[in-house]
């Protein structure tokens, strides 16, 4: 042995002895089996056992850090959430008022599907920030690395952009804000054109109790988006609306190599397998592709049934459209939209399940389903945003499957079955990939993506990064991977000598 073998072997003994393992000589059979293993569990525990013997153990920060504003650290935000929430709960009929006012929406919708699931979306976070948010231990850690201690650290993602959307002002600005806020971002807000009053209250209530420049707001216009971004810069930017917009968005922000989160269009399919409740599958498809006049980016824009099923399907679902009231969508050029690509369908080769084709009466719109169409058509394709759908059929599983991928832009893809084709599909990691979608609900539609814990998440022409949920707080942060090496235990650098070369490649095995 050399004396440049000395500080190795006594840092390798170290690491040994800390694992009581036995240790047998490289030329007599090398290490016992169980010695990589014993050691890499005693580092994992970190370092309770060389602090019992005398050693300085290595410790982490538990707080997340904010740049949003000095000191201002996460019990902080969190007291404004519970402030925030309290503040939604308490005007919640003038949110409910100003949401009807913008978006024509009835008083029941404006409440269940934009108060709730943002009161929801505060209480879940409260109860899950300080987990979803924590500083963590990375494991694994080889014993060659004796003495190092790595942990990865959630750091805000500095100044965030915000172009908001109108179809759910309240629930989809709301839940934005908060994970951001409560991420430790400073936010700026360029808030719907259509949406003027609900979004505007809403700001109000967000920024009480906010320190200065947490959060902004621009007016809400339509050149409004397009100046922030060239004004100033951002280390995010967050936009939910149209795949066209959405590029548009992507292209300005590339420039920059400023990272987005977009929610775009869903345009999603509803699959309806043999052996489905089709009573149900009609029902919830139909409640799935009216609700809030249709303009629900994972509205199913297509239904694609299995053909054995589809007369029967149909029967049930015709008397649900044939009684339906018009519904009045944001403006008369969405309402021509809709009904031009309705007549195009029809054009194609399909009919009406309701018997006729009403034209819009200004921004009122009948809601339709044509069966029959051809698959290329605008309606099938989702090039509306409103009360419409068309009925597609195909012959078994693989088939729908086939059809469904031949369009690009799913967000959810809504699937109806029997309860045990239900267990077989949901294994199936190839079929589920294949479907492309980032939320799969089986026998419903819609509702299940409100829960405040589950992300949204696009792929394809549907956009990228996650909102809303576990990963949607996590997105509005960066991960920092940091490391601590001990002084008095750790391998020496530079080449070692003979013998210690021999010792490292026999506990290589």
């Amino acid at each position: 042995m050399t004396p440049m073998d000395l500080p190795f072997v006594r840092s390798l003994v170290e690491c040994w002895i800390m694992g009581s393992t036995r240790f047998d000589h490289p030329v007599r059979g090398g290490l016992s089996s169980n010695v990589g293993n014993k050691m890499e569990r005693v580092l994992e525990k970190g370092w309770v056992e060389a602090a019992e013997r005398g050693a300085p153990a290595l410790q982490y920060p538990r707080e997340i850090p904010t740049v949003a504003a000095g000191c201002w650290g996460l019990d902080d935000r969190l007291g404004w959430l519970a402030g925030f929430s309290a503040a939604v709960e308490a005007h919640a009929d003038e949110l409910v008022d100003a949401v009807c006012s913008d978006c024509s929406k009835s008083t029941w919708e404006a409440f269940s599907a934009d108060v709730l699931p943002l009161l929801a979306c505060a209480r879940w976070t409260a109860a899950n920030a300080r987990r979803v948010l924590a500083n963590r231990p990375v494991g694994g850690r080889p014993w060659w690395l004796v003495g190092q201690r790595h942990w990865t650290l959630r750091v805000p993602l500095g100044s965030v952009a915000m172009i908001a959307t109108w179809n759910y002002p309240v629930q989809l600005l709301g839940i934005q804000l908060v994970q951001a806020i409560v991420a430790g971002n400073r936010v700026t807000v360029k808030p719907s054109e259509h949406a003027v009053r609900s979004q505007g209250l809403l700001l109000r209530l967000a920024a009480d109790g906010l320190p200065p420049n947490v959060l902004r707001r621009t007016p809400a216009t339509r050149e409004a988006g397009a100046e922030l971004l060239t004004r100033e810069s951002f280390d995010h930017v967050v936009f939910t609306g149209s795949t066209e917009v959405g590029r548009q968005i992507a292209v300005a922000a590339a420039s920059s190599l400023t990272p987005t989160t977009l929610e775009l269009s869903g345009c999603d399919s509803a699959i309806v397998l043999r052996g489905a409740d089709l009573a149900l599958a009609a029902r919830t498809i139909w409640h799935a592709l009216s609700m809030n006049a249709g303009q629900t980016c994972m509205a199913p824009r297509r239904i694609l049934v299995d053909a054995a099923v589809q007369r029967a399907f149909l029967a049930e679902m015709a008397p649900l459209v044939a009684g339906a009231p018009a519904r009045a969508v944001i403006s008369e050029g969405a309402a021509r939209q809709v009904d031009a690509c309705v007549r195009e369908a029809i054009a194609s080769g399909g009919h009406s399940l309701s018997g006729v084709v009403e034209s819009p009466v200004g921004r009122q719109v009948r809601p339709a389903v044509i069966s029959g169409c051809s698959p290329q058509c605008k309606l099938a394709r989702g090039d509306h945003f409103g009360p419409a759908a068309a009925v597609l059929a195909a012959h078994g599983l693989d088939a729908l499957l086939a059809l469904h991928r031949t369009f690009k832009q799913h967000l959810s893809v809504s699937i109806f079955a029997a309860p045990s084709q239900v267990q077989v599909i949901a294994r199936d990691c190839t079929l589920m990939a294949s479907l492309g979608a980032g939320f799969v609900t089986f026998n419903d539609a819609i509702l299940p993506t409100v829960h405040p814990g589950t992300s949204i998440r696009g792929t394809g022409l549907s956009g990228w990064g996650a909102t809303r949920g576990e990963d949607g707080l996590v997105a509005m942060t960066r991960t920092v991977t940091m490391s601590q090496t001990s002084p008095s235990r750790r391998i020496p650098v530079g080449e070692p000598a003979g013998l210690t070369r021999r010792l490292l490649r026999a506990m290589l095995r």
